[in-house]
C-alpha cells in the first residue's frame, strides 16, 4: 500500500529574526498560535504565528535572565504562560501577553532542561550537575529534589503524568513512577548516550534520540522498542512528533532535518538546513515544524534566527 504523504515538497520555510545570538530552544503553546524562542542572548521571545497568514509577525521580548535561555516550555493548560530555564540558575514564569515575569525560583545549578507535567501542576527542571528539581507551579517552590549519579540529559512525563522518563549518558532510559520517583525500569535503549526524548501526543509511543545517530521508537504500554530510524549520521540532538502522531522529525549536525513516517519508519521528507540543529518542534494543531540551530552569517556571527517549515506559497 502506498503511503498517503501530504505534499511536503510543495511547502516552504519562513525565517524569523529577532535574537542577537543563536537560538537554543523553540516551543509552541497549546493552541498552536504562539511560538517561543530561547537564545544564548539571555532573552526569550514570543511570536504570534498565523498558520496560513503572511502578515508581519509581532513578537514580545522576555527579558531578565542573566545567562543563556537554554530551554523553555508552555503551560499545557494556559496559552499565555511560559516557563524558561537558564544557565543563571533561575527558572522563571512569564505572561506572554505583556512579557512580564510573574514567578521566579532560584535553584542550585545551571538549568538546561525544563518540562511541564501534562496537567500543568508541576514543572521539572534538570541542571548541568544531573540534579532534578520538581516545582509546584502555584507556589513556585521545589517539592522534590534528586541528584543522580549518572549523566541526565532530557526529561519527560508520559501523557497521564504517572511516569517520568530520564535519558542518560549511559545509553539508558530510566523510567520512574510519579510522584514517588521510584525506579520502575531501566531500558537499555542505545549503544551511546541518549540525548533527547519525545512523547507521541496520542500517548502510545515515545521516541529517544542518541549519540549513536539513531532514533528509537518505544511502545509505552510494553516498554518495547518497535522500530529505529537510521537516516541521520551524527548524534541526534532533537526530536518531535507531529500533532497526529503520524510523523517524527529528528535533527543533528547533518545538514537536513529528517521527517519520517512513524508507522513505516520511512523518510517522507527532508528539510535542508545550513547548520547543526538545536531544537525542532511540531505545532500541536497543524503540520508546521519550527526549527533552530547554529546558523552563522557570512561574517561567522550567530544569526539568531529560527525557521518554520510547512507554509504553502502565497
Amino acid at each position: 500500500m502506498e503511503e498517503s504523504t501530504p505534499a511536503f515538497k510543495n511547502l516552504y520555510s519562513r525565517e524569523y529574526q529577532g535574537h542577537k545570538k543563536k537560538v537554543h530552544s523553540v516551543a509552541w503553546n497549546c493552541t498552536g498560535m504562539k511560538l517561543a524562542s530561547g537564545s544564548v542572548d539571555q532573552t526569550a521571545r514570543v511570536w504570534h504565528i498565523e498558520p496560513h497568514g503572511h502578515g508581519k509577525v509581532k513578537d514580545v521580548e522576555l527579558k531578565g535572565h542573566t545567562d543563556s535561555v537554554d530551554q523553555l516550555c508552555w503551560d499545557p493548560k494556559h496559552s499565555d504562560l511560559i516557563a524558561t530555564a537558564s544557565g543563571d540558575k533561575t527558572v522563571r514564569l512569564w505572561d506572554a501577553r505583556n512579557g512580564k515575569c510573574s514567578q521566579q525560583a532560584e535553584l542550585s545549578g545551571e538549568n538546561i532542561n525544563i518540562t511541564y507535567k501534562p496537567d500543568g501542576t508541576h514543572i521539572a527542571v534538570g541542571n548541568r550537575d544531573d540534579e532534578l528539581t520538581i516545582l509546584d507551579v502555584r507556589k513556585f517552590k521545589p517539592v522534590h529534589k534528586r541528584k543522580f549519579n549518572y549523566e541526565v540529559n532530557e526529561i519527560a512525563w508520559n501523557m497521564t503524568g504517572e511516569m517520568f522518563f530520564l535519558t542518560t549518558g549511559n545509553g539508558t532510559v530510566e523510567v520512574l513512577a510519579y510522584p514517588s520517583l521510584r525506579p520502575i525500569e531501566t531500558l537499555m535503549a542505545h549503544t551511546a548516550g541518549c540525548y533527547c526524548i519525545a512523547i507521541d501526543p496520542v500517548g502510545g509511543y515515545f521516541a529517544v534520540g542518541s549519540a549513536d545517530s539513531l532514533v528509537s521508537l518505544w511502545d509505552i504500554s510494553q516498554m518495547l522498542c518497535v522500530r529505529t530510524f537510521t537516516k541521520l549520521e551524527w548524534p541526534v540532538r532533537t526530536i518531535s512528533f507531529n500533532h497526529t502522531g503520524e510523523y517524527i522529525a529528528s535533527a543533528s549536525e547533518d545538514l537536513f532535518i529528517d521527517i519520517s513516517s512513524v508507522q513505516s519508519g520511512r523518510t517522507v521528507h527532508q528539510i535542508p538546513c545550513r547548520a547543526a540543529m538545536n531544537s525542532v518542534e511540531w505545532n500541536p494543531k497543524h503540520n508546521l515544524l519550527a526549527y533552530a540551530g547554529d546558523d552563522k552569517n557570512k561574517y561567522q556571527a550567530d544569526e539568531g534566527i529560527f525557521r518554520i517549515f510547512g507554509f504553502e506559497s502565497a
